[in-house]
């Protein structure tokens, strides 16, 4: 009995993707891991494998096809030989009675095995048989073949694949006799498709109504793709539902420049070259553990206090932008720091990042200083309780201690905080902790 490839979530915030580019033909014998075909999800093009051999049977998603629902069928699998000619929906459907949870998208967003090259296991709704207890059991025909001639009750084994369909890999460690594990009792909320990259929230006129207004002029229409989508969404529900309020401070710079520049002279020789923004990011990462309660993020009806100092940074790409997370900055060197976000970041503006690495973090920074922007807010990127806008280094006069007017190189930051996870004196803890930092650059290597 064939059964069906899905179309897989590839990402927590995908709800539809484009079906870029089939791996396989029509008739193609394939094994388990082999590259089935590249998804483009709302961040990137990425590739899917098979979860079990068999024979492509049928394609039913042509290439190039856009708007892809997730859990939509988009092949056939099965023996050679079989009969692919039914139409997807007599396929058999997995169980949506009690006897077995519904499927939703939220079960295809973790990671599975190989993910960090890009790749996951291709979905595939079970084909049913009929267990000793009277419930259906879904699994794929290499597994059943193998079952039968071990002499094995499905029924008591747990399967791994998508919505707990048993694949060759549970049937052949499956030991005789063993007890099936109860199936999750609950499930993960679906996320909000207007959050998920599903569609752009309405807000303002009609596409409609605004074309209408620009009926004789010359114009190009552009075409949104689901990274846009997805960002145009987030940022619009988090102006919407997240109760924002913004801290501003100056910092003098001109002590971190001078440490950096002696730094870069004594790394010159191992290839590091250490940015303004390193030192911001290991500044957040330690104002974060000199003040924990800050360290949170907002999980609908309670917050989540994080442990390490997972700092995500926000880097622009075509189309869109990213915000990589660089988990345990507290704990990392400087230099450490310096080449992970430019591996981040360079993987980021390739469309090569795994989900599991823009996926977290607790606090954002957004750098716009090399665009020569001096000061501007940063809309948090939800569910983080904060994230820091950082502006261009500027020589401007100040005056000293000592009351004399001077020169120093003055950056101004902006904090812009969620007001439900972080309150306003917490809030201006963080960012003189932050400041302090930076003013005293050698303190962040104590």
């Amino acid at each position: 009995m064939p059964t069906e490839i899905l179309m897989p979530a590839l990402s927590p915030t995908m709800e539809e993707g484009t079906l870029a580019k089939w791996l396989v033909k029509e008739g193609d014998t394939v094994q388990s891991g082999d590259l089935l075909a590249e998804i483009e999800t709302d961040k990137a093009t990425m590739e899917f494998e098979a979860v079990d051999e068999g024979v492509i049977g049928k394609i039913l998603v042509a290439e190039g096809t856009e708007g892809v629902k997730v859990n939509t069928a988009i092949a056939l699998i099965g023996e050679e030989g079989e009969d692919f000619s039914a139409p997807a929906s007599e396929a058999p459907k997995e169980d949506t009675s009690s006897d077995a949870a519904p499927a939703d998208a939220s079960d295809q967003t973790a990671p599975a095995k190989g993910y960090g090259r890009g790749e996951t296991e291709a979905s595939a709704a079970p084909a049913a048989t009929q267990g000793s207890d009277g419930k259906r059991i879904f699994a794929s025909p290499l597994a059943r073949r193998i079952a039968k001639d071990k002499g094995l009750d499905l029924g008591q084994i747990k399967g791994s694949g998508p919505h707990g369909r048993i694949v060759k890999s549970d049937v052949e460690n499956a030991q005789p006799g063993a007890a099936k594990a109860d199936a999750p009792t609950a499930k993960a909320d679906a996320p909000k498709a207007a959050a998920s990259g599903g569609g752009v929230m309405p807000t303002g006129p009609s596409a409609e109504q605004v074309l209408k207004m620009y009926e004789g002029r010359e114009f190009e229409e552009v075409k949104l793709n689901g990274m846009r989508k997805t960002v145009a969404a987030r940022l619009t529900e988090a102006k919407q539902t997240i109760p924002h309020f913004y801290l501003r401070r100056d910092i003098h710079l001109d002590a971190l420049l001078k440490f950096r520049s002696q730094l870069n002279k004594q790394l010159d020789g191992r290839g590091v070259k250490l940015s303004v923004n390193d030192f911001v990011i290991k500044a957040c990462a330690l104002a974060l553990q000199a003040v924990p309660d800050a360290n949170a993020v907002w999980a609908g009806d309670r917050m989540i206090k994080l442990k390490p100092s997972d700092v995500a940074v926000a880097v622009a790409v075509e189309g869109g932008l990213f915000t990589p997370v660089l988990k345990d900055s507290d704990t990392k060197s400087l230099s450490a720091l310096s080449s992970e976000m430019k591996d981040l970041a360079g993987r980021a503006r390739d469309g090569k990042l795994a989900p599991h690495e823009y996926v977290g973090g607790s606090f954002a920074i957004s750098n716009l200083g090399m665009f020569g922007i001096e000061n501007f807010d940063a809309v948090i990127n939800p569910p983080h309780g904060a994230i820091l806008a950082v502006g261009a280094g500027v020589k401007k006069p100040v005056v000293g201690e000592d009351g004399e007017l001077a020169v120093a190189t003055v950056m101004s930051v902006t904090l812009s905080v969620d007001h439900r996870v972080i309150d306003g004196a917490l809030g201006a803890e963080l960012l003189a902790a932050i400041k302090e930092n930076l003013e005293n650059p050698m303190v962040m290597l104590a």
